[in-house]
C-alpha cells in the first residue's frame, strides 16, 4: 500500500478536472481525496497499490492519447506518505 498527495498546478479549477481525477483514482482501485484549494491548485490524496498509485500520478502529468483531460496542467508536485486506516472511496470537496 502507498500514499501520495498530488498538488496539481495549472488551469485545474472549475473546469471538472477534480471529478476527471476521481473516475480516474476510482478505475485504479484507489481511495482518497481531491479538493480545491485557495490558491489555485487541486490536491488528489490517493491511496492504494502501489502499481495504482504510479499510474495516476502518469495520468496527472500527461494526457495519454485518446484521453480528454479538462484543464491545463503546468506542473504536479507529489508527497509520499504512510497509508492510513479507514479510508474509503473516494471524494471530492
Amino acid at each position: 500500500m502507498e500514499r501520495a498527495t498530488f498538488f496539481v498546478h495549472g488551469l485545474v479549477q472549475g473546469v471538472g478536472f477534480r471529478w476527471w481525477a476521481r473516475a480516474r483514482a476510482l478505475e485504479l482501485g484507489l481511495v482518497g481525496h481531491a479538493r480545491n484549494t485557495d490558491d489555485g491548485r487541486v490536491e488528489i490524496v490517493a491511496q492504494g497499490g502501489r502499481d495504482a498509485v504510479a499510474q495516476l500520478e502518469e495520468l496527472l502529468r500527461e494526457t495519454p492519447p485518446g484521453t480528454r483531460r479538462p484543464g491545463r496542467v503546468d506542473r504536479v508536485v507529489v508527497l509520499r506518505g504512510s497509508p492510513k486506516d479507514g479510508i474509503r472511496g473516494f471524494t471530492t470537496g
